[in-house]
């Protein structure tokens, strides 16, 4: 009995072990910028193109869906202290971050109060605020890229894919 209950436990913590070595199947980035003694982070999974087209992967999404800015678990957004986007002000905190495609086929940055859920688990009860982003073609990335930068006095933050480059400026 006490071999069957051993054997019992190294099968399950093999088991576990192969799951999270297998749950994160793509590369994880990291961004961080200072501004002011005061610090921004994000951090993403990044997938790949894989010879697709943004328009294959986002063109289908309706209009008040989400994208999810990454891949495997959600894409987390940390500020130590408020952000202020345009007239939307973001205390400091953790926060998951989507891209809402708009009605006009424009782009709005969602930060959920939630983070650390998996893949596309989103629950917009949780959406704290949206900010407009700006849509611009770039070259081609393959991989999905978010940075954050110092830009005129104020932070940005943007998010490459494919041509597909979103960005929005904070303070």
């Amino acid at each position: 009995m006490k071999r069957s209950l051993i054997g019992i436990a190294a099968l399950a913590a093999l088991a576990t072990m192969t799951g999270s070595l297998y749950a994160q199947r793509n590369p994880r980035g990291k961004a961080k910028v200072s501004l002011g003694g005061k610090s921004v982070s994000v951090e993403y999974g990044r997938p790949s193109l894989n010879g697709r087209t943004i328009n294959d992967l986002l063109g289908q999404l309706p209009a008040g869906e989400v994208w999810r800015l990454g891949a495997d678990k959600s894409t987390t957004f940390s500020t130590s202290d408020e952000l202020k986007f345009g007239d939307v002000a973001i205390p400091k905190g953790e926060y998951s971050l989507w891209a809402r495609k708009e009605s006009d086929g424009g782009w709005k940055l969602v930060f959920n109060k939630q983070h650390g859920q998996w893949g596309t688990s989103h629950d917009g009860a949780q959406d704290f605020a949206a900010v407009p982003l700006t849509l611009e073609k770039e070259k081609s990335a393959d991989l999905v890229t978010i940075t954050l930068e110092k830009e005129k006095g104020a932070g940005e933050i943007s998010i490459q894919w494919g041509e597909m480059e979103l960005s929005a400026t904070f303070k």
